[in-house]
């Protein structure tokens, strides 16, 4: 090889070293950032008023189901059930799936259907209580939320309207339908 050949690669290499350089240099002086005195982001948080009496806890912020109850219809909350039928069974005499069998469960005991594993925190919201209107109103709005720890994956209906028809549905699967709310 040639010194002249020689020359030619060495410079070609030199060029690129200088163009990467350069390129480098140029970058930082566009992109240049400082690095921070302290690591993390400083979140400023209001001091919450301590001197005030703490509020007692509303609870679910859901809309009552009883005043709509006696205009529901049965028959649209049966399309809304659809969404229950993966996990649930309304027969008499049905047999668990997933979720226990709703026959009856109107005014029955919460976590009382037999052969049936309820979660723990069902059971103890439940000692005591009953599957009363309100009761299934709250824990249609939002499972999870009515009755935190719940195993119960269904996210709620939002609606007030499908939670009357879906009570007023389930209130005609039971061998005598509880009475409805007075008004």
């Amino acid at each position: 090889m040639d010194s002249f050949e020689f020359n030619k690669i060495a410079m070609a290499v030199l060029g690129t070293v200088f163009l990467v350089m350069g390129l480098n240099f140029a970058a930082d002086g566009i992109f240049h950032m400082e690095n921070p005195e302290q690591k993390g982001y400083a979140i400023e948080l209001a001091e919450a008023d301590t001197s005030a009496e703490p509020e007692e806890d509303a609870g679910p912020a859901f809309e009552p189901v009883e005043p709509l109850l006696a205009s529901a219809d049965s028959a649209d909350g049966a399309n809304v059930f659809k969404k229950c039928a993966a996990c649930h069974n309304v027969n008499a005499g049905g047999a668990n799936k997933v979720g226990p069998a709703l026959y009856g469960i109107v005014n029955r005991d919460i976590a009382s259907v037999d052969g049936f594993s309820y979660s723990g925190a069902l059971k103890e919201y439940g000692d005591g209580k009953q599957w009363t209107y309100e009761e299934l109103n709250g824990f249609l709005w939002k499972p999870k939320t009515y009755v935190k720890g719940t195993s119960m994956g269904f996210g709620g209906l939002k609606k007030v309207e499908d939670r009357a028809n879906l009570i007023a549905y389930l209130r005609e699967q039971a061998d005598t339908p509880a009475e409805l709310p007075a008004q």
